[in-house]
């Protein structure tokens, strides 16, 4: 008896079938957004958004996508990407059908569980959001200014016993890195009540800015790769990503933050009047508040640092601006350390925070939300649902329609002249760097209030002078700007 087997397709079939199967998928992947204007190639794959945000520049890169061709434009396969404030706020209202998309996965420090950033689910988002707005807006801590106010005199009384310069002695001091040590230990004490200790032993505690140095940009290029995030957060390969268990690095300070968490939550703890003594009492889970902890800790250091750093080198770089700040300090009947209450009624200092956060806006990630079911209709385009939406941070924030000629200059003057509804637009655009509607940030009472006392303290008592003005600072975005080798002469007062 004869066997017959069918005949197995040659190699070259397999190939041209799947060549085939390729070409037809990019196509209709490349049609369903046809309508909405961008670059060519970048419709076809994700590779341009990966290969400028390993670059560094992906927000100079996005702006000049929407300076060309529009404030609706296209970035990838499936998403889109804009320049219009208003749009934004509509995505992302209390009532918005629209929700967080798969770039968030990759923001998820426990691969276990999502954290109040990483949360795309709306209802599970607002159950944690309303769990920690009391903490986090100061209603339960009463001690706020005054934790704060202890990390600026640390700070002071670091650089005025290691750090001052005199005509016969010079002690460059790299500001970029004793900026992060204050925001660190200011977040940590109002997080555990207890701080750190970045400012006291005047070194990276637990190596944490080597860490996220490292670490942070490698999220965010993995935040452009959503199906690349997740199959790290995987089993099969959650075993290769930083765990609390590890004797260094990242997974160290995982470490580092549950032990603080799990101590509170002994049954005989004491309640505390902290930011972490309010989760609890609101009913936040060990579990929850651990994952909360890291992200207090990186969102609340990180993004405050780099306004820090941006206010005081576009201050030296700028002598007229420097002064006239440092005029209104002097002149202000205000208490030493300054209340915040008093630094809000100073105009000058008030353009300036705006300002700095409006030239490098602290959080310069994409936040791709999606299209809801049935789509929308934007600046006349029909975009269907499922549609990734994300926004082009410098192209918000450098808007020459909103903030003038100039908008890409450090010029805090813009504030003071602009009034009634041009003021209000500059205003409610600039406070879209705290996000809006369900996801405002929680931490910007605690962002607004550092950057309220920390400039008047240091201009009140010293002088800062760049030490490499060809070369100020190396500068990087990672989603967030790294800023390194900040390096400046500081010298007392008189």
């Amino acid at each position: 008896m004869a066997f017959f087997w069918p005949q197995l397709p040659s190699a070259a079939l397999v190939g041209a079938a799947l060549f085939t199967a390729y070409v037809v998928h990019s196509f209709y992947v490349w049609y369903r957004l046809s309508h909405v204007p961008g670059p060519f190639w970048p419709a076809f794959s994700k590779y341009w958004m990966v290969s400028e945000s390993l670059k560094g520049r992906q927000p100079a890169a996005i702006k000049e996508v929407t300076d060309k061709y529009g404030s609706l434009a296209r970035i990838g396969p499936n998403e889109l990407v804009t320049d219009d404030p208003e749009l934004l706020r509509r995505m992302m209202a209390v009532r918005s059908a629209y929700t967080r998309g798969p770039w968030y996965d990759a923001l998820r420090f426990d691969p276990t569980r999502d954290n109040l950033l990483s949360q795309r689910d709306d209802v599970a988002h607002n159950q944690l959001r309303a769990k920690m707005a009391a903490g986090y807006a100061g209603k339960e801590n009463l001690s706020m200014e005054a934790t704060i106010e202890t990390q600026i005199s640390k700070l002071i009384h670091l650089i005025e016993t290691k750090y001052l310069s005199t005509t016969s002695e010079y002690r460059p001091m790299d500001l970029a890195q004793k900026v992060q040590y204050f925001t660190l230990d200011v977040i940590s004490d109002l997080a555990f009540g207890s701080a750190f200790g970045y400012l006291t032993q005047d070194g990276d505690v637990f190596d944490y800015i080597k860490i996220t140095t490292s670490v942070i940009p490698v999220m965010l290029v993995l935040a452009n790769i959503p199906s690349l995030a997740n199959l790290l957060q995987s089993r099969l390969f959650r075993g290769l990503l930083p765990k609390e268990t590890d004797a260094l690095g990242f997974g160290a300070f995982i470490g580092v933050t549950k032990k603080f968490v799990s101590a509170r939550y002994h049954p005989s703890a004491p309640s505390q009047p902290d930011m972490l003594g309010s989760f609890i009492r609101h009913g936040l889970t060990q579990e929850e508040a651990s994952g909360e902890a890291l992200l207090q800790v990186i969102a609340g250091s990180d993004t405050s640092a780099s306004t820090i750093r941006a206010v005081m080198l576009h201050l030296l770089s700028n002598p007229a601006a420097y002064r006239r700040l440092q005029a209104e300090i002097d002149a202000a009947p205000i208490s030493s350390p300054a209340k915040d209450a008093e630094a809000r009624q100073m105009p000058y200092l008030q353009a300036v925070i705006r300002e700095g956060l409006r030239i490098l806006p602290p959080a310069a990630g994409t936040f791709f939300k999606t299209v809801p079911e049935g789509g929308d209709v934007i600046h006349g385009m029909f975009v269907p649902a499922g549609t990734q939406i994300g926004s082009s941070p410098l192209g918000i924030y450098h808007s020459k329609k909103i903030f003038g000629e100039d908008a890409e200059l450090f010029r805090p003057e813009r504030w003071l002249e602009a009034e009634g509804e041009e003021l209000a637009r500059m205003v409610s655009t600039v406070d879209l760097v705290f996000h809006y509607g369900k996801y405002q940030c929680l931490g910007r009472p605690v962002a607004l209030m550092e950057f309220n006392k920390i400039f008047v303290e240091l201009l009140r008592r010293f002088d800062f002078q760049i030490v490499r003005p060809e070369h100020p600072a190396k500068i990087e975005n990672a989603g967030i700007w790294l800023f390194e080798n900040f390096w400046v002469r500081v010298v007392q007062r008189e």
